[in-house]
């Protein structure tokens, strides 16, 4: 799905370093944002993780990105009513026409002076498409810190793991199987 196909001009386009799109949005919860148990529905925090994204990747690619894939969504603890949600993200990894975006949530008390504490974490694939849809190609991402470094490194992991996944579940489907 991304990464893939011919590319048009501009492959070549200088690197940004990680800081340039990191992104912050915040949000406070209210009771329409509940679930039938009274906490704040999966789903909520999920459109928040991929607003907070889309941001990084259009900021990132200079231009339109639309979600691929979201990997690994772990809610860590229940985010309620009255918690000040703060999506921070961050491009990771960039590869030809794709971006992977790490997202990490944290919730806090509106009323409360206690730190903010982590709630949900994920990654989200995005491919830069140009004005009719097409791919197109993103500048690369510099990482700036040994964070930064090792997250670039998980996410190359990822992505090998994502583009092998893809590929047995296609050749299963066409009735392809080893051993």
């Amino acid at each position: 799905m991304t990464d893939q196909g011919p590319i048009s001009a501009g492959d070549d386009l200088p690197g940004k370093p990680t800081s340039a799109s990191r992104t912050t949005l915040s949000h406070i919860m209210t009771a329409g944002d509940t679930n039938l148990y009274g906490t704040v529905h999966g789903g909520v925090v999920m459109k928040l993780a991929d607003d907070a994204a889309g941001a990084v990747a259009g900021r990132h690619s200079g231009g339109p990105a639309v979600t691929a894939s979201m990997d690994e969504m772990a809610f860590l603890s229940p985010v309620r009513v009255g918690d000040l949600v703060h999506v921070h993200a961050q491009c990771n990894w960039t590869g030809r026409t794709s971006l992977e975006i790490g997202v990490r949530v944290m919730a806090e008390r509106w009323n409360e002076s206690t730190p903010a504490t982590q709630v949900g974490s994920a990654y989200l694939v995005f491919a830069a498409v140009d004005e009719s849809g097409k791919p197109r190609s993103v500048p690369p991402v510099i990482p700036e810190t040994d964070q930064d470094k090792r997250r670039f490194q998980e996410a190359q992991i990822r992505r090998t793991h994502r583009l092998a996944r893809r590929r047995a579940i296609r050749d299963l489907r066409e009735g392809r199987t080893d051993g």
